[in-house]
């Protein structure tokens, strides 16, 4: 065996052993920009929710027009299930991305800016751009090793509630690292802070924003949102809008763990189950007022649903420490030498 490839299969194993997949991605591959939540071990607030006993990551940001744009093109070709609605070309609230093409060829690009959320986005369409996460990013058709299988076993549903997480990625035989945050992962990232460090008595904030105010909706100014106010939200310029750009309000209106917009924007998926028949939604969104802003507030919609004010954002594991890497890279190192050669209603 040539050295040149023992080498390649070196690599792949750490990336394996990392929770990555490094072989079949696509071309344009897209990075999703996490925090860490830690405090692990922190209890549930007054409402019953909150507590996580372990560490992970989350998205910084909502998923954007961006990277729902570098999923569609890799993996919507022919549009097996859905994931595009023809409103995120038409609806001028929020366009979005249009489409280009017939079944087999489509092509998708972002219209407007790319870094405001994705919207028209039902829970099945995060749960399989979840599962093109875990799987790599695989381009191709939507199928086990792609959109249907991964972190979530869907093999073609787009209806119901019985799909729970999968603890093992079936494709990569590894832990699975990218999926829909639970209600209590997404609750935690959003409002709590150890009253120890800065929160508040109970360690718990009634705003994404890391207080107990809400101070409007001007980009820039402490503890703002995108929310409906009775006039409008307004852009970066002082324009009316609808969606805005992840984290345009700035660093003073981020929660604790440096996550943006899980106050206003748009409401953002969770893989709990409500009701029986309903999956869960936090955050309130730009169409709004800001009570739906609230940790007291929590809502839900079919898992099919789609409309204007619903997006997503994904969790993670934990990047690794130094020493693992160190550790990792080494049994990388050792086997290249003993060889010698990753809706609501409006």
């Amino acid at each position: 065996m040539k050295l040149k490839k023992v080498k390649t299969m070196a690599v792949a194993a750490l990336g394996l052993a990392l929770g990555m997949m490094t072989v079949g991605t696509s071309q344009a591959e897209i990075t999703i920009e996490t925090v860490t939540v830690g405090n692990p071990g922190n209890a549930n607030d007054t409402t019953g929710y909150g507590g996580v006993d372990y560490t992970y990551n989350i998205g910084k940001y909502e998923v954007s027009l961006t990277q729902y744009t570098a999923f569609l093109n890799a993996v919507a070709a022919t549009d097996t299930y859905a994931l595009y609605n023809t409103s995120m070309g038409t609806d001028s609230k929020i366009a979005g991305i249009s489409r280009s093409g017939s079944s087999g060829s489509y092509t998708y690009a972002v219209l407007g800016s790319g870094n405001r959320p994705v919207t028209y986005v039902s829970w099945f369409d995060a749960a399989r751009f979840a599962n093109w996460m875990a799987n790599g990013q695989t381009t191709g058709a939507q199928d086990a090793t792609t959109t249907e299988n991964g972190a979530y076993t869907l093999n073609g549903a787009t209806s119901g509630v019985g799909f729970t997480k999968n603890a093992t990625n079936p494709n990569t035989g590894q832990a699975v690292n990218w999926w829909i945050p639970s209600e209590n992962e997404w609750y935690k990232a959003a409002y709590y802070q150890p009253s120890g460090q800065g929160g508040d008595t109970d360690s718990y904030w009634l705003y994404p924003t890391a207080s107990n105010t809400i101070s409007g909706n001007t980009i820039g100014e402490e503890n703002s949102a995108n929310y409906y106010d009775g006039n409008s939200a307004k852009d970066q310029n002082g324009l009316p809008t609808n969606l805005s750009d992840g984290g345009v309000y700035g660093s003073n209106s981020a929660s604790f763990y440096g996550t943006y917009d899980q106050g206003g924007n748009v409401w953002e998926w969770n893989d709990t189950v409500i009701a029986g028949s309903s999956r869960g939604l936090r955050g309130g969104s730009w169409s709004y007022s800001d009570s739906f802003l609230r940790s007291s507030y929590r809502d839900g919609s079919g898992p099919a649903d789609e409309s204007n004010h619903v997006g997503f954002r994904v969790a993670s594991v934990p990047e690794p420490s130094s020493g693992v890497l160190m550790l990792l890279g080494g049994a990388a190192y050792w086997l290249v030498r003993r060889k010698k050669i990753t809706p609501l209603k409006a």
